[in-house]
């Protein structure tokens, strides 16, 4: 089945006729996925809804309809902009193989707020003509293609598929669906069926003593069957509730940890965490104080310094040359004395004697200017150069790392005060903590009542199952050989055969489903080495997953993205074993989802889900990442953006997406 054309007239938050184009071609190719995006409140989940109202009518499980009426739910979804005499309509057009050729078929639903009977109108066009006949038994003609059961394993939502994740067992109408898909409610039906030939048959043969024994069995039959339809109503409303008491509690988690709960609970700890930055920042101002208690206040006169050292250095020098001057004088003589007898010529020697007075007397006159300031000696010169050259730099690093790291303690011992006064007072912080652990609290209620439940729907199962056994047994030991008991007999072997026949079909097409399961969550997982295989209980279909040592792995070890790619992984596998070439619409689909469990669904699961697939997203579940990569992939025939506009309180279908 192809879902071709939706026509809005006037529905919902969509004013006027709006129409979209659900083939799933472009340019002439396959694509599969029809992307239609919208912000939160602009009409996405009205769509699914007007889809699922064309295929069922009054049937329909609409997601805005809750205890309505069913006249009123159509009334309430009239768009507000409309006028009393103006329609609102529905058309949905879809092609479906008939005797081997496809079929054109359009469902068109049409009132006004003057409703006739309570009721829409129906029409059923094939291949553009009304068909009269079709439209009375349209109900039963739907349920042949895209049966009510099962329609909400192939038009889902986030919110679906984040219940699902969140369960241990599937909801009963889930369990209901699945036994619908895998085909296991003929055999149930045919087993209900002979229940009710044996039943008449042992009426017929039995005289009335017998028939009041009978009589009295079936009646304590009946009232177990009807006890466990009251504990199968009582766990679905337990079940809603422990949903309600899931979100409280999570609220309550999120409170708690929000307004400083869990800092308050951490304050000891932030608390002992100040004392010792405190303790670390004093270590280091000490440090800072003896360092200011040395020399290291010299480096603000450095320029001071260094005239003092040239200065001394000056000065040392000049005592040297005057403690040396002798010296000079008298080698001077002895060279000259030494040139004299060596006789060399007197224009030499002058040469020499005059330079050595010039150089003498540039020396005497380079020193004389030099006063004696300081009166030095070598080796304060030698502590002055030690001190310039390395105490003062050491120390002067030595104040910077410790500036710096005092900085730093003094920002994490500014982030702790905050953090502290920002954490809730005792009494807060009591009430929130009583305020979480009640909720909790409830929760752990409704598990053991839902427990409890379990325990009596388990009891009651058994004991009609007794009842049903001492009812055969009667009847077979009481009513006298007649063809009606040889019917009996053969019903009591046929149901045999039904439930051996039964359990086979149960285990192979669960066999099938849980290799389909495990290929479709490992296709979407990127932690590949996680699960081995996925196991699912034959009554239950609870999900189970183990290692590939073999070993369980509990679900609680996955996240909440995993859980829910879990789920998708099941509903996938669902709709590849029933074998129904079915369209997959899909709400919100990528809620709660990390980027790469987002990059997998939107890589591998939304291109090759179905033949047709109909995304119903905002901008930040496929947001301009995913959608790039759906177009590298060639895999959108369509796209389309809802506008909402608030000041005219409606939506508007455009061509195109966000980006």
């Amino acid at each position: 089945m192809i879902f071709t054309e939706l026509v809005l007239e006037n529905f919902g938050a969509y004013a006027g006729k709006q129409v979209i184009n659900l083939r799933p071609e472009n340019d002439g190719g396959i694509r599969p996925i029809i992307l239609l995006g919208g912000m939160n409140g602009g009409g996405k989940t009205t769509l699914m809804d007007a889809i699922r109202l064309a295929l069922y009518g009054q049937r329909a499980k609409c997601s805005t309809r809750g205890s309505l009426g069913y006249s009123d739910f159509l009334i309430q979804s009239i768009n507000s902009r409309a006028t009393s005499g103006e329609l609102t309509k529905i058309e949905l057009s879809l092609e479906y193989i008939v005797d081997d050729k496809w079929t054109i078929f359009k469902i068109i639903r049409a009132w006004n707020r003057d409703l006739k009977d309570g009721k829409e109108s129906l029409s059923i066009e094939v291949e553009g003509e009304f068909d009269r006949n079709l439209e009375s038994t349209w109900d039963e003609y739907i349920e042949n293609i895209l049966p009510l059961g099962i329609s909400n394993l192939f038009l889902f939502d986030g919110e679906q598929v984040k219940e699902l994740a969140e369960l241990d067992t599937p909801p009963s109408n889930v369990v209901d669906a699945i036994n619908a898909l895998l085909g296991l409610e003929l055999a149930d039906k045919l087993a209900i069926d002979l229940e009710v030939l044996v039943s008449r048959k042992r009426k017929a043969v039995a005289n009335k003593s017998q028939l009041a024994t009978i009589a009295e069995i079936e009646a304590k039959l009946e009232t177990k069957i009807k006890q466990k339809e009251e504990l199968v109503n009582k766990k679905t409303a337990i079940e809603k509730q422990l949903k309600a008491a899931y979100k409280k509690r999570d609220r309550a988690i999120h409170k708690f940890k929000v307004e400083g709960g869990k800092i308050a609970a951490e304050r000891n700890q932030l608390e002992t965490k100040r004392q010792d930055l405190s303790s670390n920042a004093e270590a280091i101002r000490n440090d800072l104080i003896k360092l200011a208690d040395s020399s290291l206040p010299l480096m603000m006169i450095t320029s001071l310094l260094f005239d003092a050292q040239q200065q001394g250095e000056a000065e040392l020098k000049a005592q040297q040359f005057q403690q040396a001057k002798n010296i000079i004088i008298e080698r001077d003589d002895k060279l000259l004395n030494y040139l004299n007898e060596v006789a060399l010529p007197d224009k030499y020697i002058d040469k020499i004697s005059w330079f050595i007075d010039r150089e003498n007397r540039l020396l005497e006159d380079s020193l004389a200017h030099k006063k004696n300031k300081l009166n030095i000696d070598e080796d304060i010169i030698k502590q002055l150069n030690a001190l310039i050259a390395e105490r003062l730099p050491l120390q002067k690093q030595q104040a910077i790392d410790n500036i710096n790291k005092l900085k730093q303690l003094e920002a994490e011992i500014d982030l702790t005060d905050k953090q502290l006064a920002s954490a809730a007072s005792p009494e807060d912080y009591r009430k929130l903590d009583e305020t979480m652990q009640a909720a909790q609290k409830i929760v752990s209620e409704y598990k053991a009542d839902l427990d409890t439940l379990e325990q009596r729907y388990n009891a009651v199962e058994r004991e009609i199952e007794s009842t049903k056994k001492e009812l055969k047994n009667y009847s077979e030991s009481a009513i006298d050989l007649s063809n009606d008991k040889h019917i009996i007999e053969s019903a009591a072997k046929v149901q045999k055969t039904l439930a051996l026949f039964r359990e086979k079909l149960t285990l192979k097409k669960l066999n099938k489903l849980e290799t389909e399961v495990t290929e479709c969550f490992r296709y979407l997982l990127h932690k590949s080495n996680l699960v081995n295989r996925v196991v699912i209980e034959t009554n239950t279909f609870r999900l189970s997953l183990y290692d590939f040592q073999g070993m369980e792995v509990p679900k609680q070890r996955l996240s909440a993205g995993e859980k829910q790619l879990l789920s998708i992984a099941f509903l996938w596998g669902l709709a590849r074993v029933s074998g129904k070439n079915l369209p997959i619409a899909i709400d919100t689909p990528l809620s709660r989802l990390d980027s790469s469990h987002r990059h997998n669904l939107v890589e591998r699961y939304f291109p090759t889900a179905s033949h047709q697939v109909i995304l119903l997203s905002t901008d930040t579940e496929v947001g301009k990442i995913e959608v790039t990569k759906l177009r590298e992939q060639e895999a959108i025939a369509r796209e389309y953006l809802l506008e909402y506009d608030r000041n005219k309180g409606h939506t508007t279908i455009k061509p195109g997406y966000f980006w």
